[in-house]
């Protein structure tokens, strides 16, 4: 299963835990491939500098971490579905270059009220989760 979270998305699961968490986590057990593009770090470590006042050398070493984790993708698509903000076009453009099959996102104004675009389901991270296997230990 191929998903892109959205940088509201990697912010919760470091900051705040839940269900967003539990997506990243299961990216990192290998559950699910995450899928994120250059534009969508570049947003994340943004926000972490700027709105969370995160130092710069934390930052990058989390930035590291989720390069390691997610699959980066070469992003050639140009979408404009979403007229503002911009920057959530990124999101749309790397689920369609990366063949996701979710997006997962926190974002109730503007990605979840598409639902759907081109065939990739668009999901809160409590939706998402419901989608994956349960594992009992």
């Amino acid at each position: 299963m191929r998903i892109v979270a959205d940088t509201n998305i990697l912010v919760s699961a470091l900051l705040f835990g839940g269900p967003p968490e539990q997506v990243f986590l299961a990216g990192m057990r290998g559950e699910i491939q995450l899928l994120t593009s250059l534009s969508l770090l570049n947003e994340f470590e943004k926000v972490l500098k700027e709105k969370f006042k995160i130092s710069p050398p934390l930052v990058k070493g989390i930035v590291e971490e989720v390069r390691e984790v997610a699959e980066v993708v070469e992003v050639s698509s140009h979408i404009e579905a979403i007229s503002f903000p911009d920057e959530d076009n990124r999101v749309l453009e790397c689920a369609v270059d990366g063949k996701a099959d979710f997006i997962v996102t926190g974002d109730t104004k503007h990605i979840l009220p598409l639902k759907e675009y081109r065939g990739i389901k668009i999901l809160s991270p409590s939706e998402f989760l419901k989608h994956l296997p349960i594992v009992i230990l």
